[in-house]
């Protein structure tokens, strides 16, 4: 199993079907909520200095970690507590860091409390319909990791239910 560089990272993909992420996560995932966002790390390619979106992000909520990442045109993984971010990124060919809130969006929800984590899924009947993205939602803000084709993609939507995708409730 390719383990992206990552030292212990064993990823569990999933294609599509939010329900059975919600079976397998959704007692966790709504555990987070009240819970403090601490940090996200990404992992960072230093010679472009950009994010390198093929590696899993890591949302750490006072020390409850979630590692989400989407593979191929469907698939996404999520772990919980099983890297760590001061432990080196191994790809040929690239030199990569992980470092923590590179993207503006981020900082400003770094150490606000989760109101609650969401599985969406895709409806909308285009080229990403059945795809499971996951949000986390704040008062102030939002960011979710979805699949931008086999690899991961970020968006910072405003609070509230996001058009053309159907959110999956966590038991």
């Amino acid at each position: 199993m390719f383990d992206f560089g990552i030292s212990g990272y064993r990823p569990a993909w999933r294609e599509g079907r939010g329900d059975v992420l919600v079976r397998e996560h959704g007692t966790r995932l709504r555990g987070l909520a009240g819970r403090t966002l601490t940090r996200v790390w990404m992992v960072w390619e230093l010679g472009d200095d950009k994010w390198f979106c093929d590696c899993p992000v890591l949302f750490d909520f006072d020390g409850e970690q979630i590692e989400v990442n989407h593979h191929k045109l469907s698939d996404l993984s999520l772990t919980w507590n099983t890297i760590d971010p001061h432990r080196p990124v191994r790809w040929p060919g690239f030199d990569l860091r992980w470092r923590p809130e590179p993207i503006p969006g981020l900082r400003a929800l770094r150490g606000l409390p989760l109101q609650r984590a969401e599985l969406l899924e895709w409806t909308d009947g285009n080229a990403a319909q059945g795809h499971i993205d996951i949000s986390f939602a704040f008062e102030t803000g939002r960011v979710t990791v979805f699949n931008a084709l086999d690899e991961n993609g970020m968006g910072f939507d405003p609070p509230g239910p996001l058009p053309g995708r159907r959110s999956y409730p966590l038991p």
